[in-house]
């Protein structure tokens, strides 16, 4: 518990403002916490990926990193475990393989999604259908920050399980 607690108190060192944000899900906050802050730290970023290694589900075949924030979380991830990555794009480009999930197949694997900041889930729910549709078995989400404003039981509906390394607990009891 301590380490989470120093790694708490480090992510929110480095990525917490304070001011008028909006968010994804459309809501206006008074905090954010800028993942491209805690991104851009590179013994921070390998910290975070050590922590958020213990919950990968032993049965994983991919490791899917979202478009941006989830990219370098999923490429030093599957670094550290072995295991392949995909990367998926929030829409499909417009030229070359005009695809949303590259890297390689996805259909018939067990796919973990990777994610930087999960507030109400809306990335996450847009990327599952579309691995889905293509075949994927997606269960599970990795998440650096668990914002705990609906996103995991947004997720739940689905049938998808949100395994955060940190939650918005865990950052406010680092002040």
């Amino acid at each position: 518990m301590a380490d989470i607690e120093a790694l708490a108190a480090r992510v929110r060192a480095a990525s917490h403002l304070t001011g008028t944000f909006l968010l994804r899900s459309g809501r206006t906050s008074t905090e954010y916490f800028d993942k491209y802050l805690f991104e851009a730290e590179p013994a921070l970023l390998a910290d975070i990926v050590e922590a958020m290694a213990v919950h990968l589900p032993p049965n994983t075949d991919l490791l899917a990193g979202l478009e941006l924030g989830g990219v370098p979380l999923a490429t030093l991830l599957s670094a550290r475990t072995g295991l392949p990555a995909r990367f998926v794009r929030k829409k499909a480009k417009e030229y070359g393989t005009r695809r949303i999930a590259e890297g390689g197949e996805v259909e018939g694997r067990r796919i973990v999604l990777v994610e930087d900041v999960v507030t109400s889930g809306g990335a996450v729910l847009d990327a599952t259908r579309v691995l889905r549709e293509q075949g994927a078995v997606v269960e599970d989400v990795l998440c650096v920050i668990d914002r705990q404003e609906g996103g995991r039981e947004r997720l739940a509906e689905i049938g998808l399980t949100l395994l955060p390394t940190l939650t918005r607990a865990d950052l406010d009891a680092a002040r």
